[in-house]
């Protein structure tokens, strides 16, 4: 059984407010390579905005508000490569300030570990009036980095 750090004594993320009825409270990736995964992740989810929460020998944790995303080494995978195309997790998407900040998100990535998706229809693959970045890490896992722009209407793709 692992055993993760009280959130009492982890620091980053700021104090923890008084989330919304029904808002995620984190999700769990179980990655094959901790470090690996550090690199991608921790870079992109820090350029957002999240923070370090908690830290152990198996895994970390970032905080953004009262959401945080665990990347976790389990002793219990069953397999050393994300499918995205399996039942299961597709994908995760994040709001981001604006199409410039999506497309330097995007190019930076590639030196931490991702690789841009549907180069030929970037940044408008999930449709004309969706402004985003899908990328994709060596583990198999994808984020979409979608613009905030109050000219264009909400989508999901």
């Amino acid at each position: 059984m692992r055993r993760r750090p009280s959130p009492r004594t982890t620091r980053g993320g700021g104090p923890l407010n008084r989330p919304t009825h029904g808002t995620l409270h984190h999700v769990e990736l179980w990655v094959p390579d901790l470090d690996r995964a550090v690199a991608s992740f921790g870079w992109l989810l820090e350029a957002l905005g999240y923070a370090l929460f908690q830290h152990w020998d198996n895994g970390r944790s970032w905080r953004l508000g009262p959401t945080y995303l665990v990347l976790e080494q389990s002793p219990a995978l069953t397999a050393d490569r994300h499918d995205r195309c399996r039942p299961g997790l597709n994908h995760l998407a994040f709001h981001v300030e604006d199409d410039t900040e999506v497309d330097r998100l995007a190019r930076e990535a590639t030196g931490h570990g991702w690789h841009l998706l549907f180069p030929d229809r970037h940044p408008h693959a999930g449709g004309a009036q969706h402004y985003a970045a899908y990328l994709e890490n060596e583990d198999g896992f994808e984020v979409e980095l979608v613009s905030i722009d109050p000219g264009r209407p909400a989508t999901t793709p």
